[in-house]
């Protein structure tokens, strides 16, 4: 867990909601000569992030060795009020250069923790760097490696190098009984060509990743404790889409979820949908009434995917049995139900996007572009908007 400076013991607690990363940054005075100077003393460090190998056990007869931090997959839940600095120190004992990226917060370039916007790497073995920033806006957001993976299966995201970052506002009213935190991701990555998988896929397409096991947390369905309610409960489940590719949809039979934000920012309008769907990155805060008694399994809408171990068992007080699970209505996800209703005006200008898939061939890597271009050639929208 991230520990205060000067103390072994102080961790943040995984999931309590009061706690958060005290503010930092002062400011020193000295004399120089006849003259007082005002010189900036370093901002003290609030918390450390180890990056490191970790092995992540997500069943007894799974052991995951892989990359985390301070120890954990995912990393420690890191709480931070909004207006409050805060300083982080990054310290990289691993084998390569790596960088942590705090996704969705408003910060300089510098601190952001995306090399391609200027960001500084953390050095290998040891090297460290500390980022000093005011967070916001408030929200579920979350911090992972920023590295580029490549051909590598092993790093960046498809490791175990994500965590949890809520930025909670000054007054939170709170209006649940539970809050539970359900970072999806998927393990154990290869590059697959599709033709030797399965018929279907035209015979010029490059290589895909598939993957062996699925968790949500550091567990997959069956190992670890089940997500503990009570009838008449209002939980809000966190729920992160942590898997470096692959887009997730989930259900809990015979509950419904009441979607109240997406990548941590308000929906204009709150809606209720049988069936959650994120793609790789998203957040969606969701509240779920506990209103059917019993022990059921939540989880991934697709059987393979739930089968690698992409669910948790909700357990009710009192109730005991195998886990439950019934297919969700059929359902078409649409972003535009939790937008503003009414007309919308017309755009000042239109600015084309053509993203486009590039097809390797068998044993080659696909290749995407958008307008033809891809990474590192740099893409800018120039001229006139067309109406």
């Amino acid at each position: 867990m991230p520990t205060r400076a000067g103390s072994q013991s102080a961790m943040i607690p995984p999931l309590g909601r009061r706690q958060f990363l005290a503010g930092a940054g002062a400011t020193g005075l000295s004399l120089g000569g006849a003259f007082p100077t005002v010189a900036q003393t370093p901002p003290k460090v609030d918390y450390t992030i180890r990056i490191a190998p970790v092995s992540v056990e997500l069943a007894p007869d799974k052991v995951i060795k892989t990359y985390g931090y301070n120890g954990v997959v995912p990393g420690p839940v890191l709480r931070l009020k909004e207006r409050q600095q805060i300083s982080i120190n990054i310290v990289n004992d691993t084998d390569i250069d790596d960088i942590i990226h705090w996704h969705g917060l408003f910060v300089p370039s510098e601190v952001d923790g995306a090399m391609e916007e200027g960001s500084p790497m953390v050095p290998a073995h040891g090297g460290s760097k500390v980022y000093t920033f005011t967070p916001k806006p408030t929200g579920t957001r979350w911090y992972h490696s920023h590295d580029t993976a490549g051909t590598d299966l092993t790093r960046s995201t498809y490791a175990g190098l994500y965590g949890f970052l809520i930025v909670e506002p000054t007054s939170d009213p709170g209006r649940y009984d539970q809050e539970v935190l359900l970072a999806a991701h998927h393990w154990e990555g290869r590059w697959v060509s599709m033709q030797d998988m399965r018929k279907g896929p035209p015979p010029d397409n490059g290589l895909e990743v598939m993957y062996a096991a699925a968790s949500f947390n550091d567990k997959t369905l069956g190992h670890g404790e089940p997500v503990r309610v009570r009838e008449g409960e209002r939980v809000l489940f966190r729920l992160l889409n942590a898997s470096a590719t692959e887009n997730i949809k989930l259900a809990l039979p015979g509950h419904r979820f009441m979607v109240l934000t997406l990548d941590g920012n308000p929906v204009p309008t709150p809606t209720t949908v049988d069936v959650l769907y994120l793609a790789p990155a998203e957040r969606a805060d969701v509240i779920v009434e506990m209103n059917r008694p019993g022990v059921w399994i939540m989880g991934e809408v697709d059987d393979d995917n739930r089968k690698m171990g992409l669910s948790i068992v909700i357990e009710y007080a009192n109730q005991r049995g195998e886990p439950q699970w019934s297919e969700p209505p059929k359902a078409t996800w649409d972003y535009t139900a939790f937008g503003r209703q009414g007309t919308v005006r017309e755009p000042d200008g239109v600015f084309p996007l053509t993203f486009e898939k590039i097809l390797g061939g068998r044993g080659g890597y696909n290749r995407w572009t958008i307008n033809g271009k891809s990474w590192p050639t740099l893409f800018t929208c120039t001229g006139t908007p067309s109406k």
